[in-house]
């Protein structure tokens, strides 16, 4: 087992050889497929659309959406005349995402497929993105190394994943400390530091990254907890699964973080900057 600590979350990640990765990887299928991430996927929208001109996508180009959900950045380079294909292993994520494309009149070609092991040969796409996605996939290394893989030499990856510093890396762990994961597993916020980047991807050309930030805009904040509760897989599932004391801590614990990371606001309403790695790499 390789190992090495994090400074900058304060914490060891790991790669870990003894977890039932096709066991992990079959709850979180279901968690992605409960709820309807859709509806908190829509609000991302922009993250797609700022990824791909991070990449510096070329019209005519061959460009893949990893873990692509509801679609946001595969349909951003569809806008882009680039030849897209999305890929995701929740079926109903993707019939979300081919309605999208329809309604819009984009061609993109939907593909159901694990992250870790993707149907397609060695360098098919010029540029490969993930926005909040692979990051999620249970077992890091595999799915580092098909992103290589999958992209030609000279190409582009392109990633957003939350920081373990920003709101949503809080969110994630206020939902651990109730229902904790697998043991073993190394927490998807690591892809939101340049030290488990440069772990992840330890062949390639360059690694350039950006602190971002998206901004979470919700009436209030009660009801950025009641839409995540019912919508966000993550979340979803803890409520779930949580007998009606801990729901209610976990309600205290959301109430309190969106609290500490909001804007100074005038009314109800809320505006929570979620951070976030802008990742570039160059193959």
């Amino acid at each position: 087992m390789s190992e090495r600590t994090n400074s900058a979350a304060g914490a060891c990640v790991s790669n870990p050889t003894t977890v039932d990765f096709a066991s992990v990887k079959a709850r979180q299928q279901a968690m992605w497929a409960s709820g309807d991430f859709a509806v908190i996927g829509t609000t991302l929208q922009i993250t797609g659309e700022e990824l791909c001109e991070a990449a510096g996508l070329e019209a005519g180009s061959t460009v893949l959406d990893v873990a692509c959900g509801n679609g946001n950045a595969a349909l951003a380079a569809a806008r882009r005349f680039c030849h897209v294909t999305g890929l995701d292993y929740v079926p109903a994520l993707l019939a979300r995402a081919k309605e999208r494309a329809a309604a819009e009149r984009l061609s993109v070609e939907f593909v159901e497929g694990d992250a870790e092991a993707m149907p397609f040969a060695d360098a098919s796409f010029d540029t490969v993105l993930s926005t909040y996605g692979v990051m999620f996939a249970p077992d890091q290394v595999r799915a580092a190394r098909e992103l290589v893989r999958v992209t030609r030499p000279g190409g582009k990856i392109a990633l957003a994943n939350w920081t373990p510093e920003g709101f949503i890396g809080g969110l994630l762990l206020a939902v651990g400390k109730q229902v904790p994961p697998a043991p073993g597993l190394v927490s998807p916020i690591y892809w939101g530091t340049e030290a488990r980047l440069h772990e992840l991807f330890p062949s390639v050309r360059a690694i350039h990254v950006q602190r971002r930030n998206f901004v979470f805009h919700y009436p209030s904040a009660e009801h950025f907890v009641a839409q995540f509760r019912r919508y966000y897989g993550p979340t979803h599932k803890a409520f779930n699964a949580l007998a009606s004391e801990q729901q209610s801590l976990l309600t205290r614990d959301i109430l309190a973080l969106i609290a500490r990371f909001c804007r100074p606001k005038k009314t109800a309403a809320v505006a929570i900057p979620g951070e976030y790695l802008e990742v570039v790499i160059e193959r």
